[in-house]
């Protein structure tokens, strides 16, 4: 079976992100073979450091990194290639080739764009749909089902040596100041830091019917940030830049998106593959990926009716989707940073909520529990 392999820019190439490799991350990676080639390169983490608006603060252990997507795409675009994948670019997707009308038309192969090239036709026996959050690629395919992002998020590279271990968890920060969203510095190789800020459910205001933005300006968000945590006011008063902030949007909890039709399957941010509460999406983004692989090779291995082949790719999605909907019960946080400030305060306290978060960074445990009615009671008892 040949595999091709189709981005609409040149590698090694920027991609907007927190950078951050949570636990399944790394176990993602480790699937791939290529987590020892990442972690020669990242930056190391040993928590993530959570910080509320009173100045509160609990460190979170766990298995983490950072390395800029610039660097970590391009590892797996490069291991993508050694095991016979073909690559090109910058190839930009148009349209689905189809065979057949209506929705059960099967994909049979991809219209592609380049600039130099113009537009060529791919055929196909099928087509995996990985492009990210923008919908333009979804809605071309007629699997859209919300053109509107879940969340935004606003991030920035800053050259800062004197931060150099004085930063070394991944900090997160909630405050009320931080309008429903959250902020973060995660540090990088080099002395350089991933500065940012995202907002949650930015897109749930609805106006005579239709579903608007928020009325938030991400970069006075930032600007909040640099106000309200020492660390950030020291990157952006004191650091140097590497290049402007830069915005994406983000597609959350596995919804937005039909995840198949006849002859193409849609994996990662496309699908909605990042958690709402913390905006993490690469570990889960790798892992839909994954599924898809390896729904497509058990379709090769045993010929099977190509309903079979979707409808087993969709269970498997369906698995993940009770963890993606505990991550939106815990985005009260981002509601109410008090339960931040609450759930910090007990933690610095109690052993065993500690492990409790412990627990939910490595996926052992349940996020919505932590702020849950019974979970904030059991969080004001001693």
């Amino acid at each position: 079976m040949q595999v091709v392999l189709v981005d609409q820019h040149d590698f090694p190439r920027d991609k907007v992100c927190g950078d951050g490799l949570i636990p399944d991350a790394h176990h993602a990676l480790q699937r791939l073979g290529v987590l020892a080639e990442v972690m020669a390169q990242a930056q190391p983490a040993a928590h993530v450091g959570c910080i509320g608006g009173r100045g509160g603060r609990v460190d979170v252990p766990g298995r983490l990194a950072v390395l800029p997507r610039k660097q970590l795409d391009d590892i797996l675009k490069r291991a993508a290639e050694r095991a016979g994948a073909l690559f090109f670019a910058p190839w930009r997707f148009e349209a689905p080739l189809l065979d057949g009308v209506g929705d059960q038309a099967r994909v049979v192969g991809a219209r592609l764009k380049s600039p130099a090239a113009g537009v060529c036709e791919v055929r196909a026996r099928w087509v995996v749909l990985a492009t990210g959050a923008v919908p333009r690629a979804l809605m071309a395919a007629g699997l859209c089902t919300r053109h509107t992002p879940s969340g935004v998020a606003l991030r920035g590279y800053v050259h800062h040596p004197g931060l150099v271990g004085r930063v070394k968890a991944l900090e997160v920060v909630w405050h009320k100041q931080l309008r429903k969203g959250y902020g973060w510095i995660f540090p990088c190789p080099g002395g350089v830091f991933n500065i940012g800020v995202g907002l949650a459910h930015s897109h749930a205001k609805q106006v005579a019917g239709r579903t608007t933005m928020e009325d938030v300006n991400l970069r006075a968000l930032m600007a909040a940030f640099a106000r309200i945590h020492a660390s950030a006011g020291e990157l952006m008063a004191h650091g140097t830049p590497m290049g402007g902030l830069k915005g994406a949007p983000l597609r959350c909890s596995l919804e937005g998106a039909r995840f198949s039709r006849p002859g193409m399957l849609v994996t990662g941010e496309a699908a909605g593959s990042t958690y709402a509460f913390t905006g993490e999406g690469i570990g889960k983004a790798m892992e839909t990926g994954i599924l898809a692989a390896e729904a497509l090779l058990g379709a090769r291995t045993q010929p099977e009716p190509e309903a079979d082949t979707r409808a087993r790719y969709a269970v498997a999605l369906g698995a993940l989707k009770p963890r993606f909907d505990l991550y939106e019960r815990a985005n009260k946080v981002n509601d109410h940073p008090w339960l931040a400030d609450l759930l910090i305060w007990r933690a610095n306290r109690s052993p065993r909520i500690l492990q409790r978060m412990a627990g939910v960074l490595e996926e052992t445990g349940n996020p919505g529990n932590l702020v849950s009615v019974r979970g904030l009671s059991r969080l004001l008892l001693p």
